[in-house]
């Protein structure tokens, strides 16, 4: 007999052996139960997980054990799996008639479930009050590989290789292998765009755990942040879903200092039968109730919202351009920050910006292209010191964003939207193991006759990429030209030399430009990384009238190490 079974016949027992009956109000069927030894079990009337020290170590739902033998469970850790959390309590905190809050305390914070009769999953949120100075911080379930056999995310679903698949395969890099065949196995093809997800998780034929984030104001980074979402734990065969609260998987660098206080969630766990479909259905219903009433916190609650129009030195309106809520007076980009809380939109076809549900307190606004009508846009705008104030929306006078003047662009490869999208290889999907190394060594490209798909999204074999433009005169009136090498991504490994009609005006190396290394082209992206805007300026003298050309030459390669292209532009100065 299991021990709720015995709980239950106990409880019973009492109810009858009480008299006279007493009328009393309603109580929460959700629990929490301390076994002794660090040990304790929480759930309701569906679901129930016996959490130890550091790991959930047993989840049933439906008369089965979801985590079984080989499992780690559910745990909360920093800097990758360096530092799991240690729980030295565990309480029931707040409660009402059909719910309970509780917490479990480490040393660096608290973890709440928060747990409603009824309810397949549970409301989680973390509250930081000794976090070190970290880059990754975590919640995960690593689940029964017999259960979870298959994974989702807003862009890849399908079946989780199985662990024999490992057996015969070499290992090539972190938790990626190539089979027999030629083809990889590796976790970060199970990768995403993680501001874009709406329901996310591992399931199998008849069960299914997701991850519904509706509010993502507590990650870090900006629209194109990306992290690993689920993945097949090689060792055990695990079926890991990641819930990347604060994450680097990308990124060059993101180490923050967070405040006592610094809370992450609540967001939704949610457990059912495998469909999808009710999982979307379930989104659409956490999100339709984001920023969540139930959750009594006075700073999270204190909430406005911003409204602007942003217009182009040129006349146009900012249509569809990136916008971005993040740190005031900030030398980070919007990629690294993340020691607050930070919000994204997009523009509209009049250049109108609003941002609703803004946690109070002073921000940055950052704006930049996203291709579109706005493609050809090289700046950016930043706009300091935002105030947001609660229950009010803080109006911003138009704002005027300079940029160059079109009749100064010689010429342009793809869009400056700080991503490859538009180039050949970037897709469809943006992941993929060792894609970059299909690309050429040596590419001309002619300005006039070839197209932005003609270029690749990314380079890093030994080679040359060529670019030839004529002109037919020099401009009186510059005595300059600025070529940008826009890198949606950049892996350091390889390098490259620029030349200007043979004649070296850069480069293209970590050594050369301080250029520090992503995490980004050898772990499969194909469309973002960590961007960066390399500048050059071209003597007048340089160029001539007639044929010209500016070669991007390789000259060290990298396995699988190099850069994602942006946009290549030059224009007179």
């Amino acid at each position: 007999m299991g021990l709720f079974q015995i709980a239950g016949i106990a409880a019973l027992a009492a109810c009858a052996s009480a008299a006279p009956a007493v009328q009393r109000a309603a109580s929460p069927k959700s629990f929490l139960k301390d076994l002794g030894n660090s040990t304790w079990v929480i759930g309701n009337d569906i679901w129930n997980m016996t959490q130890g020290r550091q790991y959930g170590i047993e989840l049933m739902y439906e008369g089965k054990d979801l985590v079984g033998p080989t499992a780690t469970g559910h745990y909360v850790s920093y800097n990758g799996a360096a530092s799991d959390l240690s729980w030295t309590s565990a309480e029931i905190v707040d409660s009402g008639k059909d719910w309970i809050n509780v917490r479990f305390t480490a040393k660096e914070g608290d973890f709440h479930w928060v747990i409603y009769d009824g309810l397949s999953g549970a409301y989680q949120y973390f509250v930081n009050h000794a976090l070190p100075t970290l880059g990754e911080f975590r919640t995960l379930w690593r689940l029964s590989n017999e259960s979870f056999t298959h994974g989702h995310t807003n862009v890849k679903d399908g079946e989780l290789p199985p662990l024999s698949d490992y057996a015969t395969a070499t290992n090539v890099q972190d938790e990626t292998w190539q089979k027999a065949d030629g083809s990889y196995l590796t976790k970060y093809d199970w990768s995403a765009f993680i501001r874009e997800q709406t329901y996310y998780g591992v399931y199998g034929d008849d069960v299914g755990s997701w991850y519904i984030n509706p509010g993502k104001d507590y990650y870090n980074g900006d629209h194109l942040k990306q992290e690993l979402m689920v993945h097949r734990e090689s060792k055990t065969g695990d079926a890991v879903q990641l819930n990347m609260i604060h994450g680097t998987h990308y990124l060059a660098r993101s180490s923050d200092n967070f405040t006592d206080g610094k809370t992450w969630g609540p967001w939704l766990w949610y457990l059912n039968d495998g469909s999808k479909d009710d999982a979307a259905k379930r989104w659409k219903k956490e999100e339709k109730a984001w920023p969540y009433s139930w959750f009594k916190d006075t700073a999270y609650q204190s909430r406005g919202s911003v409204y602007g129009k942003v217009v182009l030195s040129d006349g146009r309106p900012a249509v569809g351009a990136a916008v971005f809520l993040g740190d005031s007076n900030s030398a980070l980009s919007t990629a690294d920050q993340g020691k607050d809380y930070y919000y994204t939109a997009y523009a509209d076809k009049n250049g109108h910006i609003q941002i609703d549900d803004v946690r109070t307190g002073t921000y940055g606004l950052y704006i930049w292209g996203n291709g579109g009508s706005l493609a050809d846009v090289t700046t950016s705008f930043v706009k300091n010191d935002v105030v947001v104030i609660k229950d009010k929306t803080t109006k911003l006078d138009t704002l005027k964003w300079i940029v160059t003047e079109k009749s100064k662009r010689i010429f342009q490869i793809g869009d400056f939207d700080r991503t490859s999208r538009g180039f050949a290889l970037s897709g469809p999907t943006p992941f993929e193991h060792g894609r970059i190394a299909k690309t050429p060594g040596n590419l001309t490209y002619t300005v006039g006759e070839s197209k932005p798909s003609d270029w690749y999204f990314g380079q890093s074999n030994l080679g040359t990429w060529s670019v030839k433009f004529n002109l037919e005169s020099l401009p009186e009136t510059s005595t300059s030209a600025r070529l940008y090498t826009s890198l949606a991504g950049f892996s350091s490994g390889t390098k490259s030399n620029i030349l200007v009609n043979d004649q070296k005006i850069g480069n293209i190396s970590s050594n050369a430009v301080l250029l520090v290394s992503s995490q980004d082209t050898y772990r499969g992206a194909t469309q973002a990384g960590e961007w960066r805007n390399l500048q050059w300026d071209i003597k007048k003298e340089l160029l001539k009238v007639g044929e010209n050309k500016v070669d991007i030459k390789v000259t060290e390669s990298t396995r699988w190490r190099g850069w994602l292209w942006d946009s290549l532009v030059l224009e007179w100065v």
